[in-house]
């Protein structure tokens, strides 16, 4: 039965897990840039479809790696982190991932991956599994919602970017817009515009957070953190000297750029113009 799967799963991370009870009052947050599209379709407009919110082992998309494949580099990650229980298992079954909202943040706890955010309900959340770091860095450290000591780890890491420094979640079981979201939140460039009309066929509340918005001459101050390519980028797709989250999901759109790029043109704007 799937239940017994999710099940081991997280017995199986658990039994490597320390620390106390995770805070009832923290929330899982999944981010994604609303503006995107998978398979040729807007993806709010899919999840308004499916009410599903899917991993990449069966959109094909991602906003990290693409490697969900039998032997690629996320299959493998799972597959040491949960003790192979997915390994065989359909892949609408496999656990999404998101991030503990530990510092509070307005704009979800992972940016790295979008401007948007799922925050999830309690209930959502106390069927996560954990670790630290993320598992792209082979973490041995993990940690469940009985067992939460990854806080404090997180905390002590004062040499992550404030791109890096997340608690990876993995959710099991599925994640339901219309049972499993507590609000959709939104970067306030999106008012007036397609994705505000297609988040609001959501069967969930949206909000809105303080915005994402940096100058071209701030970004061009930091020409070490993505190269100074994705600065000049980022210059010549700034609308009047600025960037936002709407500008970068334009230009995207067009299929003019390289998509790695544009994710660090978007990385750039994530770090120094995050809304304070």
């Amino acid at each position: 039965m799937t239940v017994n799967l999710f099940a081991r799963a997280i017995a199986h991370v658990e039994a490597r897990s320390a620390g106390p009870a995770l805070d009832a009052a923290l929330r899982v947050t999944l981010n994604f840039h609303p503006d995107r599209a998978a398979g040729g379709v807007p993806i709010l407009a899919a999840l308004a479809r499916e009410r599903i919110y899917s991993s990449q082992f069966v959109t094909g998309t991602s906003n990290g790696g693409l490697t969900a494949y039998p032997g690629g580099d996320r299959w493998l990650w799972e597959s040491r982190i949960f003790g192979g229980e997915y390994d065989a298992a359909d892949p609408r079954l496999r656990p999404v991932y998101g991030a503990l909202n530990h510092r509070g943040r307005s704009f979800g706890a992972a940016p790295r991956f979008g401007s948007a955010h799922f925050r999830l309900t309690a209930e959502a959340t106390a069927r996560a599994t954990f670790c630290f770091p993320d598992s792209a860095g082979e973490p041995a450290d993990f940690g469940t919602a009985r067992h939460m000591g990854l806080i404090p780890l997180a905390t002590a890491d004062t040499g992550r970017r404030n791109l890096d420094d997340y608690i990876e979640a993995h959710v099991h079981g599925p994640v339901r817009v219309d049972g499993d979201v507590e609000a959709l939140v939104l970067d306030p460039c999106y008012r007036g515009t397609d994705v505000e009309v297609a988040a609001e066929l959501l069967p969930c509340p949206v909000e809105w957070h303080a915005g994402f918005l940096l100058r071209v001459e701030k970004l061009a101050a930091y020409p070490e953190f993505r190269g100074r390519e994705i600065v000049e980028l980022g210059r010549s797709i700034a609308d009047d000297g600025w960037l936002d989250p709407r500008i970068i999901g334009e230009a995207a759109a067009t299929g003019q750029y390289d998509p790695q790029h544009l994710k660090y043109v978007w990385h750039c704007l994530a770090r120094y113009g995050a809304p304070r």
